[in-house]
């Protein structure tokens, strides 16, 4: 027997997908109808468990619920929304979708009729991710780099300072503008990126979302205190920034960024000559078109080889020893995991073997993988905070030429 908000929660799902069938397009309303349809079969199971909390949260899910249908259906007339609509509808719809979503073994438990043990723990892990998701410790890091050959893909440790001379670098990457990262928030995180004063700043792509992605102002906006460095900023592509290139594009040169596109350019550094070389997003035949790119910007002798590369699911096309630092993004630390808790494991380690967030090794190429400065797709980080954090790149000490790395260097991000 159908209750009163399940009628409502049904009512509202079939309004929604017709309506996106109607104004979007089947395909869209095929992805609107599977996750908005896993969100209300999982909503409607748990709900009575909800309720036994106590008397206010199960009055809340009537909010929680509708918020979450709201937000949806303001992806037909996707903009940058004002602070209020943010907190009235994007974070509570948030909290509410990720938690649902996330509590999906313990509704398989309740469908056949046994209370689930913990039911409470999604949503409280949830709970936590919407105060992560707003805030970002800042953190410095050293990433000794040596010649040893690693082997296969595996994670690697970060080393420790030597002593020598070292790169300071800011990696911003995956701001997503959008319901947790304002125009405002952005530029303070670009503004700080100024005062840190490192050598290099590097910005890896995926910059909007749908909700800023026909936004003409919005980016060059968030990115105007990089005009303070320029001659020191570069950048690359992301996925998502295929969906706006023009915007980006004019975003990033009307604050002296240079854009490189399967470019390289050069910078003199306290580690001497660098060659940075900028990689776009490629969908498809990316052994073969990586491949020409490095074949096409030959490495400098004597110079470090610093490469932009948005994916690291990419890092494996690399060349053998043509990435002495690969920079990415992308997975945004793996966003749902337990690296809060001191534990590497994301669900990205979980269900691939795509690097998620800290330093790897392939050979003689290594890649950091940064968490991200924002997120997308998925509502909510949780478990895997995002990251300010400045990198002082060394090269191995000359004490000790091979750079062998302890197994005990080795830190979880």
């Amino acid at each position: 027997m159908f209750s009163g908000f399940a009628i409502a929660s049904w009512a509202a799902y079939l309004g929604i997908v017709l309506i996106t069938l109607r104004t979007r397009g089947r395909g869209f309303a095929i992805f609107m109808a599977v996750i908005l349809g896993v969100f209300t079969l999982v909503s409607l199971t748990m709900r009575p468990y909800l309720g036994s909390l106590s008397g206010w949260f199960g009055n809340a899910t009537w909010y929680l619920q509708g918020a979450v249908y709201v937000n949806f259906l303001s992806y037909l007339r996707p903009r940058m929304r004002t602070l209020g609509w943010r907190m009235a509808v994007n974070w509570p719809a948030s909290f509410y979708a990720a938690s649902t979503l996330l509590a999906w073994p313990w509704a398989i438990v309740a469908a056949f009729g046994v209370r689930p043990p913990l039911f409470w723990l999604p949503y409280a892990f949830a709970a936590y991710g919407v105060f992560e998701s707003f805030f970002t410790r800042e953190s410095v890091r050293d990433v000794v780099l040596d010649m040893n050959d690693a082997g296969q893909l595996r994670r690697y440790p970060l080393g420790r300072a030597n002593g020598g001379p070292v790169l300071t670098l800011v990696q911003i990457t995956d701001p997503h503008l959008g319901p947790f990262m304002s125009v405002k928030k952005l530029a303070q995180i670009c503004q700080r990126a100024i005062e840190r004063n490192p050598d290099l700043i590097v910005l890896t792509g995926d910059f909007l979302t749908v909700d800023s992605n026909r936004d003409q102002n919005a980016l060059e906006q968030a990115l105007a205190p990089l005009s303070a460095a320029r001659g020191k900023v570069f950048a690359c592509l992301g996925n998502h920034d295929h969906e706006a290139p023009v915007i980006v594009r004019r975003a990033l040169a009307a604050h002296g960024v240079r854009l490189l596109v399967d470019e390289a350019a050069e910078l003199d550094t306290p580690l001497g000559r660098v060659q940075i070389l900028g990689i776009d997003h490629y969908f498809r035949d990316r052994k073969a078109r990586i491949g020409e790119v490095f074949a096409r910007h030959p490495r400098r002798v004597g110079a470090l080889r610093i490469v932009l590369l948005h994916d690291p699911g990419a890092f494996s096309r690399v060349p053998e020893g043509e990435g002495d630092l690969v920079l990415s993004g992308h997975t945004h630390g793996g966003q749902v995991g337990l690296v809060t808790f001191g534990l590497p494991w994301t669900i990205v380690s979980l269900v691939a073997k795509i690097p998620d967030h800290g330093l790897w090794a392939r050979g003689k190429n290594r890649l950091y993988v940064h968490r991200g400065t924002g997120h997308y797709g998925f509502p909510l980080r949780a478990g895997v905070p995002a990251e300010q954090s400045m990198l002082r790149v060394q090269l191995s000490a000359p004490s000790d030429p091979l750079g062998n790395p302890s197994a005990n260097d080795a830190s979880v991000l």
